[in-house]
């Protein structure tokens, strides 16, 4: 996106604040008019406010967030803007504070067995996985060692787990379609867009996948067909579980993405790799 800033000497908390609103707005494909309704605001000042004449209150500002939907992070980058404190803790998962978020989400991991479950943050790096994901992933990968710690990097990199992938064209362009509505509902995300960008340049990524598809309709229920020995073929569907009203960056940004089987093959298959599972069976 391209537009022209004002000099660093004339950038105030007003006129900074302005060029986010505006920037969400357009995001959200709204009016002036639309977001001032639906946050309960002047018109007259929310066009104030946008333009750097007037200073938004930290209450006016929590409405207009909530109007735009803006995760808490970008919550926190507007009331920083306008000179304010940010509202939102960032905890780290590590912290004695967050001990009883990571025992629920560990016990959802090992629920979901013997079926693969994975902690993503926003940004799909994989900060946690059951020991499922790993039998699973070892299976179809033929014990080969995943190069990347980023669950976007292992399924567009010809060398990684996008090999083990049958209908890898279906999964990659719906996972793109997603990662530009990603982009486009959150424009000061800079790392959204550099693993849009990434993801992009990988090689076998059509290039018509780099223009945001605004006709195509999302599938219902997407299933990924992995390649097991001789001819095998696993077929998972996913869900997502995400925190109820959070309060915390962290917690925010935090999604558990819990796999499950098709079809009786892939049932059966996770099942045997949980039973011959030695290092399980050595840990207990």
């Amino acid at each position: 996106m391209n537009r022209a800033h004002p000099p660093l000497s004339k950038v105030t908390p007003a006129s900074a604040v302005g060029s986010l609103l505006r920037e969400w707005r357009a995001a959200r494909r709204l009016s002036q008019l639309d977001l001032a309704l639906e946050a309960d605001v002047s018109a007259r000042h929310l066009s104030c406010v946008e333009t750097g004449k007037a200073q938004a209150s930290r209450e006016m500002l929590a409405r207009l967030a909530d109007a735009l939907g803006m995760p808490l992070r970008e919550r926190n980058t507007l009331l920083v803007a306008a000179g304010f404190a940010p509202k939102y803790p960032e905890s780290e998962l590590a912290t004695p504070a967050m001990a009883q978020i990571r025992g629920a989400i560990d016990a959802i991991l090992r629920q979901q067995e013997p079926y693969p479950a994975f902690l993503l943050n926003r940004h799909w790096d994989v900060l946690a996985a059951n020991r499922a994901a790993a039998r699973v992933g070892d299976y179809v990968m033929r014990g080969q060692p995943s190069k990347h710690t980023n669950m976007l990097r292992q399924m567009f990199d010809p060398d990684d787990f996008r090999q083990a992938v049958v209908n890898w064209e279906e999964i990659a362009e719906s996972i793109v379609r997603h990662l530009h509505n990603e982009v486009a509902a959150a424009p000061s995300d800079a790392k959204a867009r550099e693993l849009l960008d990434e993801v992009l340049s990988y090689p076998g990524v059509p290039a018509s996948w780099r223009t945001r598809d605004l006709s195509a309709a999302p599938s219902p229920l997407m299933t990924t067909v992995l390649r097991g020995e001789g001819g095998e073929r696993l077929n998972f569907f996913s869900t997502i579980t995400t925190f109820g009203t959070p309060r915390d960056v962290t917690l925010d940004e935090l999604h558990i993405e819990c796999c499950f089987p098709m079809d009786e093959i892939t049932e059966r298959r996770c099942r045997w790799l949980a039973e011959h599972d030695t290092e399980a069976a050595s840990a207990a």
